[in-house]
């Protein structure tokens, strides 16, 4: 049976200039690096310099994956941006996007948080595989420090700035798990949970302060390990999959306990999960395709391999994929 799949043909990835180290937190805060270190896996992140907005790290991580699709943008008629962290309120950070790279076509964006890339990447398939793009952006993108509490140990040291991106396109399958392509999504909610992780400000909330990041981190943890281990065990399942054909695990970079022990919950090897964590902290909707763009350009992530991406972010919102490359 012939089917049409969503093939990611090019990634890419861009991080500010700046970093920040943890010796830079031990500054701010009462921390060390030796706490943060043993506590998340985190060593540095990167931050958006004054004036640079999520929508100019979007552009520059677009640039790459077209040139790594080997596609000009004249021939992207969809982008979808992932963030939490937009420009502004209204127009949406993929309308401004489109309009820096000159592009034609649709634009919006999905805000799911840290699980916002797999979320996004799950409506662009339904254009792409349905024939209603014939080439789409699909974009995570944060400027996590502007809604930092720089007071706040517990969350100041956890977050960095980043975007990545993936070009999709339509290709021809055969319906079975050999296929290239998109092979499955799960994607859940659970809206009680809300009080976890959030930011204390918005539109309606308070009309004159930007709101700060605040989580309950222990909650989130416990949380964490078990619901993206049952969606990554959803996406393996409807993916017609086993756990041993996954060639990478490439995970929302959250902190490396929870992506060691998902990685130990389902069975995978931990040589075989894609770790930036330590490099950029937790770039939220970026975390994924920005790991995955570390693997691309090492040479590990390659054409013919499964990849299994998984998230967890605020909502709270969990979501997991298998895609075959």
């Amino acid at each position: 049976m012939s089917v049409t799949r969503t093939a990611v043909t090019g990634v890419g990835g861009y991080l500010p200039e700046t970093i920040l180290t943890n010796e830079d937190f031990s500054r701010m805060v009462d921390t060390t690096d030796e706490w943060i270190v043993a506590r998340t896996g985190i060593r540095k992140r990167h931050k958006a310099a004054d004036g640079q907005v999520t929508s100019d790290l979007a552009v520059e991580a677009a640039k790459v994956a077209l040139a790594a699709a080997g596609r000009d943008i004249s021939e992207i008629d969809l982008i979808i941006v992932a963030t939490t962290t937009p420009d502004m309120t209204f127009p949406s950070t993929a309308s401004i996007v489109q309009h820096k790279l000159g592009a034609k076509g649709a634009a919006f964006d999905v805000q799911a948080v840290c699980s916002g890339f797999v979320y996004a990447l799950s409506v662009a398939d339904g254009f792409v595989a349905r024939g209603l793009s014939k080439a789409a952006l699909v974009i995570g993108a944060e400027v996590m420090s502007r809604i930092l509490d720089y007071t706040d140990r517990s969350t100041c040291i956890l977050f960095g700035d980043g975007a990545g991106a993936v070009v999709l396109e339509p290709v021809a399958g055969q319906g079975t798990p050999d296929d290239r392509g998109i092979l499955s999504f799960d994607l859940q909610c659970d809206g009680s949970k809300t009080d976890l992780l959030y930011v204390d400000g918005g539109v309606f909330e308070d009309g004159h302060r930007v709101g700060k990041i605040r989580m309950q981190g222990n909650q989130v943890f416990k949380h964490a390990v078990q619901k993206i281990s049952e969606a990554a065990e959803a996406a393996i399942e409807k993916a017609g999959v086993h756990h041993d054909s996954v060639d990478w695990f490439i995970p929302h970079q959250a902190n490396q306990r929870i992506l060691d022990g998902v990685a130990d919950r389902l069975g995978l090897d931990r040589a075989k999960v894609i770790s930036t964590v330590a490099d950029h902290a937790n770039t939220s909707a970026a975390s994924i395709p920005l790991a995955w763009f570390e693997g691309v350009k090492d040479g590990r992530v390659k054409a013919g391999d499964l990849v299994l991406i998984e998230a967890l972010g605020g909502g709270l919102t969990w979501a997991a994929a298998a895609i075959r490359l």
